[in-house]
């Protein structure tokens, strides 16, 4: 078994770390939904050494045999209440962004909202859809966000990463790898860098004004009303309705378990109401998963990730 503080003293002589290490770190620190068990390892490297240090601890835990969950800003996810075995590398500490006239370059660790006050602040229109989402540019580019009828995907030129070997590379888009909520990334064993998106002149106040109404729209819709990762499911147009339709219709907006609910307001949020585990809002999904197939004969796939060690969480019978 691999003694993970010698792994990571190891790591810290090749490339020291800028920024902060921890062990046994509680993952509902890190988690829009506030649960999640302890990472072995939680490590946020900071400044313009992050993609080396990141490529250092890259190759070195893949020799050594040690996992690598790659954490952007918690959104759409949950955490195993055992928490997650091996190191969990947090890319918030990689923020920045480059602008041009034709463009804006955003670091990973990014948070989507700034990133949005960014391009208004110098007067350039691309992201403002996106204004009020949670999460990381990181996070955004390999789920192909999508909200308000545009994606990621619509705006996005090139991306920055370190490929299989740990290169820095950049991959331009091409729209055939993207989809409604899914990229080429979710199929390979890669770290986002950044992001290149295309950019036209705006008047900052419009843009303030659109980016304003897209928050009072979620605001509205409650998705900062208690811990949650806003929608719990992907629409489906097969379907004939969105998701959250789906699931009111049937009378199951308002059924919890535990800690967990669906959301009084909106059928497809689940939220943490106080002492949601991970565990309750997995069982939650996966009952209404069951009663949407067993009275419609619909799959809904869920848009929240599970990751972690889930080997003690219970299942639906």
């Amino acid at each position: 078994m691999v003694n993970l503080r010698k792994l990571m003293e190891k790591i810290n002589t090749q490339e020291p770390l800028q920024g902060a290490l921890r062990f046994d770190e509680p993952m509902s620190l890190h988690t829009t939904f506030k649960v999640g068990g302890p990472a072995d390892i939680w490590v946020r490297p900071e400044g313009p050494s992050f993609p080396r240090y990141a490529a250092c601890l890259l190759r070195t835990a893949r020799t050594e045999g040690v996992p690598v969950f790659i954490l952007g800003g918690g959104a759409n996810l949950v955490v195993s209440d055992q928490g997650i075995r091996g190191i969990v590398l947090d890319t918030t500490g990689w923020s920045g962004w480059q602008i041009d006239e034709s463009s804006v370059l955003l670091y990973a660790g990014t948070t989507v909202d700034k990133a949005v006050e960014v391009c208004a602040d110098h007067e350039r229109e691309a992201l403002a859809f996106l204004a009020g989402m949670p999460g990381s540019i990181g996070g955004a580019i390999w789920m192909n966000a999508r909200c308000y009828n545009l994606s990621i995907s619509d705006v996005l030129m090139e991306t920055w990463i370190l490929n299989e070997q740990f290169e820095q590379v950049w991959v331009p888009f091409r729209p055939e790898d993207f989809e409604y909520k899914i990229s080429p990334f979710q199929h390979r064993q890669v770290l986002i860098l950044g992001g290149r998106f295309k950019t036209r002149p705006g008047d900052r106040s419009a843009l303030v004004a659109e980016m304003q109404k897209y928050r009072q729209d979620r605001e509205t819709k409650g998705h900062y009303t208690l811990p949650s990762a806003g929608s719990a499911f992907k629409n489906n147009h097969a379907f004939g309705k969105p998701t959250g339709k789906i699931i009111d219709e049937l009378g199951l907006r308002g059924l919890s378990l535990g800690g967990a609910k669906v959301a009084d307001w909106h059928g497809n949020i689940i939220v943490n109401t106080g002492t949601a585990t991970a565990q309750d809002i997995y069982l939650l999904t996966e009952i209404l998963k069951k009663r949407v197939k067993e009275a419609l004969g619909y799959d809904l796939e869920c848009e929240i990730l599970f990751v972690g060690d889930w080997s003690q969480d219970g299942h639906i019978s």
